[in-house]
């Protein structure tokens, strides 16, 4: 495949400075991206960016195998595979049903932290009404398998979401491994939002399991009447956003809001984020969701966005590849076609920048380990890479 090569310049931006810019989406090809193009933005001084592959429909979740090869989800149902900087053009067999409609679809991927010992590899998707589930339609699922040349074996659903709900959107889907091996899913609360401020549902929290999908036995809620066992901290709206501090190994969560109101947390073991008894969003029509931003015992966010960005997607820099940027955090937005660049101290956000402004719809975001950064771009089909000129 031949790679192409984009020169990265310079516009001084003021950091920490939101800005509200045009909503339209990019459409364009990769080949006509203005970001491969022309100059940008400060702080991107010596990197370029090119073109890895193309080819995906509406690329979600990224994971790399041990051998550098790539996993990418895409959201219509398909798994594929990256093999030596090239998609493999047969998708991956032995993927459940899963209903790839609005939002829905096939969502998040992750290797478990022994992956060179056990194989397994983890992944959400809007699973559709399975025997003996209650209400109608699809919810968020998390399956575990193993990958045998090109197929996935040894299924294992380890977790759904109850109930089923009729909406196509706000499903969450990301997964994490904390450093003590237990595994993390976000789940949305599917347009419905008060549901995300009980404890009787799923809809708009975060779940915490064991990396079989069993309950570990100090999750906050366990042995509370009424409430989930699974659940970790609840009053979420629709996060996609979702990594380990490598730092301190905290858990740094972010989520949608509606017209504003975007949220960075930091995850506490039982704690209440507020949605939609708190926002610093209103509705889409216009209308006052909650006339409170701040209420005692729901956590405030590290930082939002008003206007909204669409956050999805984030990694934290480790790699001496970008020594201006270690320890840095990056978000994606989907609505602005930018990433924001977080410089994170004492887990506080002190300065933020935009860079590679109408880079496209950013849905992901990896740090690859050859040191070099990786981003989905739905509205193109393509992954591009982030690395040094030199």
């Amino acid at each position: 495949m031949k790679k192409q090569f984009f020169s990265i310049g310079i516009i001084p931006l003021l950091a920490g400075l939101l800005i509200s810019v045009d909503a339209s989406c990019n459409l364009n090809h990769a080949n006509d991206n203005p970001i491969l193009k022309k100059s940008v933005e400060a702080g991107t001084e010596g990197l370029k960016i090119e073109t890895f592959v193309t080819g995906l429909n509406v690329p979600w979740g990224m994971a790399f195998l041990p051998n550098g090869d790539m996993l990418v989800t895409e959201r219509s149902g398909q798994l594929r595979l990256i093999h030596d900087g090239k998609l493999v053009e047969e998708p991956i067999k032995g993927l459940p049903a899963i209903v790839s409609k609005g939002q829905g679809g096939l969502l998040d991927i992750k290797l478990h932290p022994n992956y060179a010992k056990n194989g397994w590899i983890y992944f959400s998707y809007s699973s559709p009404l399975a025997d003996g589930e209650t209400g109608k339609g699809s919810n968020t699922a998390l399956m575990r398998a193993k990958l045998v040349g090109n197929t996935l074996t040894e299924q294992k659903v380890v977790f759904k979401a109850t109930p089923n709900v009729t909406t196509t959107h706000h499903y969450g889907g990301r997964i994490a491994f904390d450093r003590a091996g237990y595994l993390y899913l976000t789940v949305g609360e599917r347009g419905q939002q008060e549901e995300a401020q009980k404890l009787t549902t799923f809809q708009g929290k975060v779940v915490r399991l064991n990396d079989d999908g069993s309950v570990p036995k100090d999750n906050p809620f366990v042995g509370q009447e009424g409430a989930r066992p699974e659940i970790y901290s609840y009053g979420h709206r629709n996060p996609q956003g979702f990594v380990i501090n490598p730092t301190t190994g905290d858990l740094w969560e972010h989520e949608h809001g509606p017209q504003g109101g975007d949220e960075v947390n930091i995850l506490k073991k039982g704690a209440n984020y507020g949605w939609p008894a708190i926002t610093f969003g209103i509705g889409y029509d216009n209308s006052i969701i909650s006339p409170d931003t701040a209420r005692a015992g729901m956590e405030q966010p590290i930082i939002y966005y008003r206007p909204s960005i669409a956050p999805c997607g984030m990694t934290f820099v480790t790699s001496k590849k970008f020594p201006d940027w270690k320890g840095n955090l990056l978000i994606g937005s989907l609505k602005f076609n930018y990433i924001k660049r977080c410089v994170i101290k004492n887990n506080k956000v002190v300065s933020q920048e935009t860079v590679f402004e109408n880079i496209g719809r950013v849905r992901d975001i990896k740090e690859g380990p050859d040191g070099n950064i990786y981003v989905a771009i739905e509205s193109t089909g393509s992954i591009v890479k982030i690395s040094p000129t030199k």
